[in-house]
């Protein structure tokens, strides 16, 4: 999984490096629709952790036919929330993005980008879909290459569509989101059609599985969907408040975005395998079993990712370098890149928590985990920072959040398996 994660991270980065080198203007407007795109990722991720631990739980539980079942209705369910969703971005994008502080240039391209970006969205979510219904019952391997396969697929249609080759001039900022179309496409199609071959998905007994399952199904996707849903709208206030600042510093704002996504796949890719594992140990009643995942996995995450975050800062001008065509955002960038990196070691930990309690029965507490951890712990840090330092005060207040918000997160699940059985939710 954390191979499948670095590859679609990394092109989801590759799209930003090279979109960089069309011009500040067309990497801005990128940068704007980043906290709707998050918003689908959001509601998909939600769903994902419903899919994960229901149809582990089953399968821990010795109820094969109904984990089948379950499989069928979330692709489902699934498919229809993220196209609605995405009609509805479609309908309002003028009046968001114009209140996100986009002028009319950046409007102008993302006219053009925003559709198409959409319908990358909503088969990418399909796709998550059915990587889900996979990793719920081990298989972590088939959706690893099949990310691998569409961030390959990414990277080589991404310059041919964006720049063109022989006489052909190119898409420009377009291109980027019609290699993401046609990379998610044949993922799903692969996936899909492995999906039915391994006999996961029935169509027998759905209407008295969805009474059965709804409640719980809710119980856990509803809090997971919310606490999915804050990341994008923090964003959204976040690149308001760097909107005020300037162009030069939303487009530094929108790759340092993409560069912490990529830098956290490890963590990524624990939040994905980690959930059904718990879930059937959650479904066998095994809580000592959890306590020493949870103990290990936290212990790799904090040591990964400090590591990680201590060389990359050290090399923060060269990363710029390389992802940011203006010297301008190159600066701005790097000096991000300083600050933030390291925290994301606490950042992780707080990720690995609210992961956690969705598969063991705590979707509330985690909601409460992930509102704290926004709009406590980082929105108040980076606004009161940017207004006592400017933009080196942004960056600082962003990396003090992220070290409260990992505090919190460890005294909670401390917490929570103290005394599980008594405190369970779902």
């Amino acid at each position: 999984m954390a191979i499948g994660v670095l590859a679609l991270l990394g092109f989801q980065l590759v799209d930003s490096a090279f979109i960089a080198r069309l011009g500040t203007a067309p990497l801005a407007a990128q940068a704007f629709t980043f906290p709707l795109s998050f918003l689908i990722i959001g509601i998909q991720v939600g769903i994902g952790i419903a899919i994960a631990a229901l149809i582990s739980r089953a399968l821990g539980g010795g109820e094969p036919q109904r984990a089948r079942r379950l499989s069928t209705l979330v692709l489902m369910v699934g498919s229809t929330l993220i196209g609605v969703l995405a009609v509805g971005l479609w309908l309002g994008q003028r009046p968001v993005f114009t209140l996100l502080g986009a002028d009319q240039v950046a409007l102008d391209y993302i006219r053009r980008y925003w559709p198409i970006q959409l319908l990358a969205g909503w088969l990418g979510a399909l796709a998550y879909f059915a990587y889900s219904v996979f990793r719920a019952h081990g298989n972590t391997k088939l959706p690893g290459n099949m990310m691998l396969l569409t961030s390959l697929i990414n990277l080589a249609l991404d310059p041919l569509l964006i720049f063109g080759f022989g006489p052909w001039d190119g898409l420009g900022l377009p291109g980027a989101a019609w290699a993401s179309v046609i990379a998610f496409g044949t993922g799903l199609g692969f996936t899909g059609t492995w999906l039915w071959r391994q006999h996961w998905l029935t169509r027998r007994g759905l209407g008295a599985e969805t009474r059965r399952s709804l409640r719980p199904f809710m119980g856990i996707a509803g809090p997971a969907m919310v606490s999915q849903l804050m990341p994008p709208l923090s964003a959204m206030l976040a690149i308001a408040v760097v909107a005020a600042i300037g162009e030069t510093h939303v487009a530094a704002w929108g790759l340092a975005s993409r560069l912490e996504t990529l830098s956290l796949m490890a963590i990524l890719a624990l939040t994905m395998s980690l959930p059904p594992w718990l879930g059937r140990c959650y479904g066998a009643g095994d809580w000592a079993q959890i306590k020493r995942l949870m103990r290990l996995v936290l212990k790799v995450a904090v040591l990964w990712q400090l590591a990680l975050g201590i060389i990359m800062a050290l090399a923060a001008h060269w990363i710029a370098l390389a992802l940011a065509g203006q010297p301008a955002v190159q600066e701005e960038l790097a000096l991000l890149i300083r600050f933030l990196l390291p925290s994301y070691a606490a950042l992780g930990v707080c990720m690995l928590v609210v992961s956690a309690g969705n598969a063991l029965g705590f979707p509330l507490w985690s909601m409460v985990l992930s509102g704290v951890r926004l709009f406590i712990c980082y929105l108040p840090c980076l606004w009161l920072g940017m207004q006592l330092g400017g933009w080196t005060g942004l960056a600082l207040g962003a990396a003090i959040g992220n070290v409260l918000a990992g505090l919190a997160a460890w005294r909670m699940l401390k917490r929570l398996l103290s005394r599980p059985q008594r405190t369970r939710e779902v």
